[in-house]
C-alpha cells in the first residue's frame, strides 16, 4: 500500500496531536454539555474513535451512513442517506464528525437532515478541510488539517475501500485513481 502513495502528507504524532488539541477545544466549549457526536461512517470511524477519547465530557455516540462517491474518486453529486441515527436528537447538542470536508453535498445533506430533528445545536468537527470550491454552503465550526486539492488516503480515507487502515494520511499517486 505504501508503494501506491505520492507522499506522507500528515504522520500519525501530527495526527495525534492535532486531535488532542481538538479535544481540548471540544471538552471547552461544550462545558457543562452532553453533545451527542455522530460520526459518517466509514471514513471516519478511526477519527471520531481517537477524539472522543480527547473530549473529557460525558458524551455519547452515533453513527450515519451517506454516500456520494461509491468507488470513485470524485462525488457523484447524490447523497444518499443509507443509515440513519439510532437515537432521538431533539434538544441535544449534535458534533457531526467527517474524515474530510470536500465537495460539501454529504455533509449539507447530512446536516439538513439533522436539523430536521429538532437538535439544539450541529456543528460540523473534519478532520481534513479541502481547499475546494464546496457545492454547498458548508464550513467547518472544527477542523484539524486544511489540505490542497490532492487525493489523499489514510487514517479511515479510503480509495475503493482500500487504505484506510494506514496509520498516517497520503497523497494517493494519481495513477492509482485515473
Amino acid at each position: 500500500m505504501h508503494k501506491d502513495l505520492e507522499r506522507i502528507l500528515f504522520s500519525e504524532e501530527e495526527l495525534k496531536e492535532s486531535i488532542k488539541a481538538l479535544g481540548r477545544r471540544l471538552t471547552e466549549d461544550y462545558k457543562g454539555k452532553s453533545p451527542v457526536i455522530i460520526g459518517i461512517l466509514k471514513g471516519s470511524v478511526i477519527f471520531m474513535s481517537d477524539l472522543i477519547r480527547e473530549i473529557n465530557l460525558p458524551c455519547s455516540i452515533d453513527f450515519m451512513v451517506a454516500r456520494s462517491y461509491g468507488n470513485e474518486a470524485v462525488s457523484s453529486g447524490k447523497v444518499n442517506i443509507v443509515k440513519d441515527t439510532d437515537r432521538d436528537i431533539s434538544g441535544k447538542d449534535v458534533i457531526i464528525v467527517e474524515d474530510i470536508l470536500d465537495s460539501a453535498r454529504t455533509l449539507y445533506a447530512v446536516r439538513n437532515h439533522l436539523l430536521g430533528k429538532n437538535p439544539a445545536s450541529v456543528k460540523i468537527c473534519t478532520l481534513l478541510d479541502k481547499k475546494v470550491e464546496k457545492a454547498a454552503d458548508i464550513t467547518a465550526d472544527y477542523k484539524c488539517f486544511d489540505i490542497e486539492n490532492e487525493f489523499v488516503v489514510g487514517y479511515g480515507l479510503d480509495y475503493a475501500e482500500k487504505y484506510r487502515n494506514l496509520p498516517y494520511i497520503g497523497v494517493l499517486k494519481k495513477e492509482i485513481y485515473s
